[in-house]
């Protein structure tokens, strides 16, 4: 049986649903991915069953088959080498979840994507998007097992550089997909231009990505549990074990301190940019219809600083750091409704 879509509601409704539950997957997917590294549990599970890692382990002997495998890394044996079963099992379904959550957005992705290609309910152009946006999804899946395999051998944790590349292209996807899932929540035509506020809008955005990829530097680095002062590091503006010109060696971003270094005054760069774009938006009438939306930016910024903050003076407490993470997908994701408010017309 077929329902007649009314007059007034939006064609577009059931794939901007869609969207929107990819949307709020991709982000329980980074928050879960940010628990997973802070609680050291990345490396628990060493092997990459596709299909049959979806069942986790029911019985002991699948359980210390598991732990078996573990043992055999340079994690367990120069960091966890007292680790009893109970406590594999805590790291186990952190990293489990986090596999599992990386398989139902692929499924939860692809099926629709099929029906609603067979069924033509996107355009074209829009559908070429949204296949570019699952390449991207397989392609950071083998980002996320090329990250593992960097910890497995002759390390006791990932590669910083790979961890930042696996979130930095989370957040890349997540931008895609809520961007798409804005362009068909409304039955309007959609028709996308650039005023003088996208350029300076979007340079904001990027150097948020930015932040993104530095702060998973700082994880990856532990970086964050160092200097544990602010506004100064250690009563000194630029950390003590270092000097400025470290800053463009080739293994600057693999220093703790100077990550961190970078990490702050990046904050400070964006803050002083929003400035910027919040007083041209305050000051200008044409673009009073911009201020609730820049109201809501300004309010995220604020609170990922003072989380930002606490992060830093807790040596990076798990729980402040997670905040500090799920306070960034929550800044990045105003951001896009900001830029998508100003860039559209009917």
């Amino acid at each position: 049986m077929y329902i007649k879509l009314m007059k007034d509601e939006n064609p577009n409704i059931y794939v901007a649903y869609w969207l929107l539950l990819i949307t709020l997957l991709i982000g329980i997917m980074i928050v879960v991915g940010g628990l997973t590294r802070l609680t050291d549990s990345g490396l628990s599970i060493t092997k990459w069953d596709l299909i049959s890692g979806i069942i986790p382990p029911l019985t002991d002997i699948e359980w210390n088959k598991y732990f078996s495998h573990y043992k055999e890394i340079p994690e367990y044996e120069e960091i966890n080498s007292s680790m009893m079963l109970a406590e594999f099992k805590t790291i186990f379904w952190w990293e489990y979840i986090h596999r599992l959550l990386g398989r139902l957005i692929g499924i939860t992705y692809l099926v629709p994507l099929l029906y609603f290609t067979f069924r033509k309910k996107i355009k074209k152009n829009s559908l070429f998007f949204l296949y570019i946006i699952f390449f991207l999804i397989l392609i950071q899946g083998a980002i996320g097992w090329y990250m593992v395999k960097s910890g497995l051998i002759d390390r006791v944790d990932v590669s910083h550089y790979r961890l930042s590349l696996h979130l930095t292209l989370a957040i890349i996807i997540f931008i895609l997909v809520f961007w798409n899932y804005l362009q068909h929540r409304k039955k309007e035509n959609y028709i996308f231009y650039k005023n003088g506020l996208f350029n300076l809008l979007s340079f904001f955005l990027i150097l948020l990505i930015i932040q993104i990829s530095l702060g998973a530097l700082v994880s990856g680095l532990d970086a964050g549990q160092i200097y544990q002062s602010w506004p100064l590091m250690s009563g000194n503006y630029f950390p003590n074990d270092s000097v400025p010109g470290d800053l463009v060696a080739l293994n600057s971003l693999s220093v703790p301190s100077l990550v961190q270094f970078l990490h702050r005054n990046l904050a400070y760069l964006i803050f002083f940019i929003f400035l910027y774009i919040l007083i041209i938006v305050l000051k200008n009438d044409k673009y009073k219809y911009l201020r609730k939306y820049i109201s809501l930016v300004l309010f995220f910024l604020f609170l990922q600083i003072f989380l930002g903050v606490l992060t830093i003076i807790s040596g990076a407490q798990i729980i402040l750091a997670s905040l500090h993470q799920i306070g960034s997908v929550f800044l990045v994701t105003s951001t896009v409704i900001l830029i998508f408010e100003n860039s559209k017309t009917n």
